[in-house]
């Protein structure tokens, strides 16, 4: 009568999804006050005043047909141009429109670039902690997932690395700064990694992909991360404005191929094949006019670091255990108990809503998002010493 499995997916919700709605119904029973919710990466800084004094100029001078009309599927040209113009002079890697596909948002990006890539028996590999949405998006590409630990910084683990390649390895998918740990990983790092991959490419004959997923690739309170394609040519990155402008919901971020990239036309057609079988007609014309104006403006991160530092400074006072993030906007923090799940339903009962990290691939952590008014994390202090205290017993 209909997919079992896709019944499956709606039943088991995501964990961070449903903790956003038990969230709702407990600040509608109780005042939003009086809930402490940081279970969505949800940006809270506004846009920058230059997104929204974009969009009123294209509202009041541009036709509505051109404003709210398609565009062709890869995205209006004059954005393209204007996405590759950036990465040529913010990276000075080569770029060209042609091989840039704008998407809705980081997991359209992904799911696009998935899916041109997946046949039967590829793996994709994973470094974990990762974003939970991973799994779903490769297993429905009809790929298979492989997660591969990290260290005990939460950086990658290049002999474990190594280990998980094999000849089915299609790709290895990298995010940084990482979510859930904040980690960013090095330039030195990603020079090892790259090695590897030309090592392993050249031993089976057919290079393994390096997809870079970047919606938090600004956000960053130090080093910046590197630019992979500098790095590797055989790298696709997915990009999303949602972190970095603050615009999650308008889902808006592309798709770009080096054209150094082995056989980058091909890919790119495989990418608008794959576009096209999903049902992207087209990201929102809109906002293709907006980030094309845009594309290099950030919302005022310091506040996010300000954030971070009010929450990570006070958490290890009271004796919680957290490596300090470089990037995103996200604690990951060890749990008191093995359980984190446990521990999560115990601080629903000081109604903080944490969310734990099985769903991260790792056990033992929770994941705290700081992208919230400041008032929120000064609220909850106390509930935190509180949760923590129960443990000294």
């Amino acid at each position: 009568m209909f997919n079992r499995r896709m019944q499956k997916l709606g039943e088991e919700r995501s964990v961070i999804r449903e903790l956003f709605e038990y969230g709702n119904r407990r600040k509608a029973e109780i005042g939003a006050e009086n809930v402490f919710d940081f279970s969505l990466g949800n940006p809270n800084i506004p846009a920058p005043a230059a997104v929204n004094g974009e969009i009123s100029r294209l509202l009041q001078n541009t036709p509505a047909d051109l404003l709210h009309g398609y565009s062709s599927a890869q995205g209006l040209y004059e954005a393209r141009t204007a996405i590759a113009a950036y990465i040529r002079k913010k990276f000075g890697a080569p770029a060209e429109p042609d091989l840039i596909y704008v998407t809705c948002g980081a997991a359209a990006s992904l799911t696009v670039t998935l899916n041109a890539l997946c046949e039967e028996g590829d793996e994709f590999i994973v470094l974990a902690p990762f974003f939970p949405e991973y799994r779903i998006f490769v297993e429905n590409a009809g790929g298979k997932l492989v997660a591969v630990p990290t260290n005990s910084a939460f950086h990658p683990d290049l002999a474990a690395l190594e280990q998980a390649i094999t000849p089915h390895t299609k790709a290895v998918i990298v995010n940084s700064p990482n979510n859930p740990t904040g980690a960013v990983y090095t330039e030195e790092e990603m020079r090892a990694l790259a090695a590897l991959l030309e090592k392993k490419s050249k031993e089976y004959g057919a290079p393994v992909l390096l997809i870079s997923d970047e919606p938090y690739r600004e956000l960053c309170y130090g080093a910046e991360p590197p630019y992979l394609p500098n790095l590797y040519q055989n790298t696709v990155v997915c990009y999303s404005w949602s972190k970095a402008l603050s615009l999650a919901g308008e889902r808006i971020g592309y798709i770009f191929i080096p054209p150094t990239c082995a056989n980058a036309q091909a890919l790119f057609y495989a990418v608008c094949g794959a576009g096209r079988s999903l049902g992207f007609v087209c990201a929102p014309v809109l906002f293709q006019r907006v980030v094309a104006a845009c594309a290099g403006q950030t919302s005022d991160i310091a506040e996010y670091k300000k954030n971070r530092d009010l929450l990570y400074g006070a958490l290890t006072e009271y004796g919680y255990e957290c490596t300090p993030p470089d990037g995103a906007f996200y604690l990951f923090v060890k749990s008191p108990e093995p359980s984190a799940a446990s521990f999560c339903e115990r601080a629903k009962r000081h109604e903080l809503l944490l969310v734990p990290s099985e769903s991260f691939g790792v056990e033992g952590y929770v994941r705290i998002s700081y992208c919230v008014a400041r008032s929120v994390i000064e609220r909850s202090l106390p509930a935190f010493r509180a949760l923590i205290k129960e443990y000294r017993k």
